[in-house]
């Protein structure tokens, strides 16, 4: 079995990567959206997802690369991929349970990021979409999970942002943060975070351990972005089944985030996190 590991800030394509990837005989996933809760178990109360290596400890290790083994051998995956936009922050924490892991970083413009995030801060209640993910989530630690849910529920009624205590990624200052920044702010922040957590962590890989993808490039040729992809995992797959497997990919999502955030906020935003904006060409 090999691991492969999508790195990306919230709403960044990391779900659109890992559904285009397992739709390829062998390349299979969890059957829900992410598994922070097999990551978090052991440091489940841990104060942020930005858990360090140190806390891979061996009976840590032993779980969660053992939920790999379980999914390979339920879905008989040559490849497992796994995506859970929390890792961003932990990239050295989860090097050290699965060493032998390829990481794919894809990253997209933060403003754009920060619009599409903004909504998810501000959905509704997905019952499905619950019920998909509590499969998995040890059963030790459910009482816990239960308490924080049901409390990011309740705090969504009277906060005058309409806002879920929490969503996302958690940060190490994240209350601190929340209660300096509105909500647009925090979700730049958020992403700000991601991003160079995850870089500081991939400039010190060798080569051929990593491969950074930029969003907008494959959502504009998704083709040729595939291929390279499955060049890195090495994979060979015919080019009639790569154009099927990206016959749902599109642009159109290209630069609504800063649409709907106006030109002010984006202007004010592009100030909050111009660095690293500027550090990927998007500024």
């Amino acid at each position: 079995m090999e691991s492969v590991v999508i790195i990306g800030a919230p709403r960044s394509g990391t779900n659109m990567l890992r559904d285009v990837l397992t739709t390829f005989e062998g390349v299979d996933t969890w059957p829900c959206d992410e598994i922070n809760y097999i990551w978090r178990h052991g440091n489940v109360r841990y104060p942020s997802d930005e858990i360090p290596a140190d806390q891979a400890s061996p009976a840590v290790k032993k779980y969660i690369r053992g939920r790999f083994e379980h999914i390979a051998k339920q879905t008989a995956a040559e490849v497992v991929v796994e995506k859970t936009c929390a890792n961003s922050l932990r990239v050295p924490f989860v090097d050290a349970v699965v060493p032998e892991a390829k990481y794919l970083f894809i990253y997209r413009d933060g403003i754009d990021a920060t619009g599409s995030a903004k909504l998810r801060w501000t959905a509704k209640l997905d019952i499905p979409y619950i019920l998909e993910k509590v499969r998995f989530v040890p059963k030790m630690d459910l009482p816990y999970y239960a308490l924080r849910y049901f409390w990011a529920r309740f705090y969504r009624f009277f906060s005058k942002e309409k806002r879920l205590a929490f969503w996302g990624p958690a940060l190490d200052d994240m209350q601190d943060i929340l209660q300096k920044h509105d909500l647009d702010e925090v979700c730049a922040l958020q992403w700000q975070k991601c991003v160079e957590q995850s870089e500081n962590a991939f400039s010190t890989m060798p080569e051929g351990k990593v491969l950074r993808i930029r969003y907008e490039d494959f959502v504009r040729a998704p083709k040729e972005e595939l291929k390279r992809i499955l060049d890195f995992m090495g994979r060979e797959v015919s080019d009639e089944s790569i154009s099927s497997a990206v016959s749902g990919v599109s642009a159109k999502s290209l630069g609504k985030g800063r649409q709907s955030l106006g030109e002010a906020k984006v202007k004010q935003l592009e100030e909050l996190v111009g660095d690293t904006l500027r550090r990927y060409d998007y500024l």
